[in-house]
């Protein structure tokens, strides 16, 4: 059973956030997401997309902030529960909630914050009858552990990022590397494309375009793919693995029947206060919440985390008085043993 001040449910840029700043106030925390590594969205759709509206960044890429953020938190060292989905909450005592994951992961905490983003994330899935028999048999949404691909056939079908990500990334894993894509156009990073470009040239990818994967065969796992190039006459293609990245869609999932007050797909709470839900303990932050004025900007999330970790701290101390500080003046005290803080003035006098 794992154990922590405050249980997170999604490692968006939200989520990270709210670790440091939970940290400042001495809490420890815990992240459930679906996906296979922090950052949400901004790391499984686009990481290499700028982004524009992040104070004091006139740009910065998506997949360099979710790094920024696991650099500023690495101090306060968060615990995860990556590639799991929380599925059921109950109320353990006056002072615990408990969370368990799809996997039966069992969480215990005293408060719960959701930043779920839009919710879990599910891939999309391409449009085949017999695509659930081949689902960890071969046929892959997401890449966990790249080493699984070693010197293995490996076909990726898509357009964006993630697929000319992990076709660059794959080409020195795999054995054979074969990117497909409905289009001749690519709508990923430019540096990407030209990299995939060099790397067909060099025979490292092969790229088959325009085309569709139609069928998967095997008996009992991925054996082949049948493919309709340009709409001339289908032909099967033999590979190890298969790995469609035509992005995710976002759902509430098991969280929508924990009894919360939802409105269009969003968790309502108190922006009056401390984006509490209906359910005392539970808050939601992020662009998973809504409130009259809502915005679903990041640094509106990052706002909303801040108020969240000092309605908890409350919460777990009454009648303690926290008095707010600049970490230009009290500095920042990991729970590892470090310690950031400005350089102390001096006084010296000047002949």
């Amino acid at each position: 059973m794992i154990t922590t001040d405050i249980l997170i449910i999604g490692a968006g840029p939200t989520g990270l956030f709210a670790v440091f700043e939970a940290g400042l106030l001495k809490m420890k925390c815990h992240i459930i997401d679906a996906l296979p590594q922090p950052g949400g969205q901004l790391a499984e759709l686009y990481p290499k997309k700028p982004i524009f509206d992040i104070p004091g960044y006139p740009s910065v890429n998506a997949g360099e902030l979710v790094d920024n953020l696991m650099e500023q938190i690495k101090q306060f060292q968060p615990g995860f529960t990556l590639g799991e989905t929380a599925v059921s909450y109950t109320k353990v005592d006056d002072e615990w909630f408990e969370v368990i994951t799809n996997k039966g992961t069992v969480h215990r905490a005293k408060a719960i914050a959701i930043a779920g983003g839009l919710g879990t994330f599910e891939p999309r899935k391409p449009a085949m009858d017999n695509i659930a028999d081949y689902e960890e048999k071969g046929l892959e949404y997401f890449i966990k552990e790249p080493e699984h691909f070693r010197n293995k056939k490996v076909v990726i079908a898509g357009g964006g990022d993630s697929a000319l990500d992990w076709s660059i990334f794959l080409s020195n894993v795999a054995s054979e590397v074969t990117l497909i894509h409905r289009r001749n156009e690519f709508r990923g990073a430019l540096d990407s494309v030209e990299k995939v470009q060099d790397l067909k040239n060099q025979g490292k990818i092969k790229l088959i375009t325009p085309a569709e994967v139609t069928a998967i065969k095997g008996d009992g796992k991925v054996e082949a793919i049948t493919v309709v190039k340009d709409g001339e006459e289908a032909y099967d293609l033999e590979t190890d693995y298969f790995i469609p990245l035509f992005g995710l869609t976002p759902k509430l999932g098991e969280i929508a029947n924990w009894g919360l007050n939802i409105e269009k797909n969003a968790i309502v709470v108190n922006n009056a206060l401390d984006y509490q839900t209906n359910l005392e303990g539970i808050y939601a932050i992020g662009d998973i919440n809504t409130y009259p004025g809502k915005l679903k900007l990041i640094l509106c999330g990052f706002h909303e985390a801040t108020l969240m970790c000092q309605s908890v701290y409350n919460r777990l101390n009454p009648g303690k008085k926290y008095v707010l500080k600049y970490t230009t003046v009290s500095g920042v005290d990991g729970f590892d043993g470090s310690r950031k803080e400005a350089e102390k003035a001096v006084v010296k006098k000047i002949d």
